[in-house]
């Protein structure tokens, strides 16, 4: 199924797990593709490959559909959610579980420890800065166990990412403080702090992606969640122009010093092999 097929469906709603071939299969397991025969010459293509679950839904006629990303595809973390063509939809029987063994083995070699988000609607402005940062940072490329990916304004999909044992989870957004525009901030964010709803009440939300929001909702799914920071700027536009893409010049010219902390935050984290807090 493409892309402009899957947009045709409405009412999907995003579930944890499915039950396939009697394995529990999550987000972020591994299958193998194996497309109905007399497809395509993609599905050809793609018969076989190796895969990482990136959703699992369901459509208003409880079909159930894996949306994956190719192991082997060099964009897996830019921008998924935005380039279509590094995303393939299977039905439930066209996919098959890795042995338990094997998803075990390869997560042990290759599981990051560091979720860095990009977080942001491109079209309101200044309020795509995080999606912006995310795009440098994954060209650039981050050493180490990390994942670099643009959730753009997908809330629920962040969250259920944050259940995957992550040590440490750097979200990146435009963050409204009252500071010049361009100002970059580095927060710690925690649901027990007693300052978190009013901290919540800074963001504006034309994306309906704020982050305090997202983390109070990946703590309600009793997930380990352990650090969370936000590198955020502060905006001078932030959804005045509903459809107007691009940054403001502050923060374009931003963008550049925040993939620098971004790196300086993973790269001291990485040195101390543990969860202490970064000043």
């Amino acid at each position: 199924m493409n892309e402009w097929e899957w947009r045709l469906l409405e009412e999907k709603a995003t579930v944890d797990h499915l039950l396939i071939c009697g394995m529990e299969v999550r987000i972020g397991d591994r299958v193998r593709l194996l497309p109905r025969r007399g497809g395509d010459i993609l599905d050809i293509a793609l018969r076989g490959q190796i895969a990482t679950v990136e959703s699992l839904e369901q459509d208003y006629e409880g079909k159930a559909h894996v949306c994956v990303v190719l192991d082997d595809d060099p964009g897996r973390d830019l921008g998924m959610m935005r380039q279509p063509g590094h995303r393939f939809f299977f039905d439930a029987a066209e996919v098959e579980p890795l042995p338990r063994s094997e998803q075990m083995q390869q997560k042990a070699a290759e599981e990051p420890r560091i979720l860095v988000a990009g977080i942001g609607n491109v079209f309101l402005g200044d309020d795509g800065f995080g999606v912006e940062v995310a795009a440098r940072i994954a060209k650039e490329g981050l050493q180490g166990p990390v994942r670099v990916a643009d959730f753009g304004i997908r809330g629920l999909d962040l969250a259920y990412a944050m259940q995957s044992g992550y040590e440490i989870v750097i979200l990146i957004d435009a963050y409204p403080s009252g500071q010049e525009p361009g100002t970059i901030s580095v927060v710690e964010l925690d649901l027990h702090d007693g300052s978190a709803e009013s901290r919540a009440k800074s963001f504006v939300e034309p994306h309906a992606m704020n982050p305090i929001k997202v983390l109070s909702m990946a703590a309600s799914m009793d997930g380990p969640l352990k650090r969370v920071l936000l590198v955020g700027c502060e905006p001078a536009t932030f959804g005045d122009e509903e459809g107007k893409m691009g940054l403001s010049d502050p923060v374009e010219t931003a963008v550049e010093e925040a993939t620098w902390v971004v790196s300086n935050l993973v790269q001291r984290i990485l040195e101390e092999g543990k969860t202490k807090p970064v000043n």
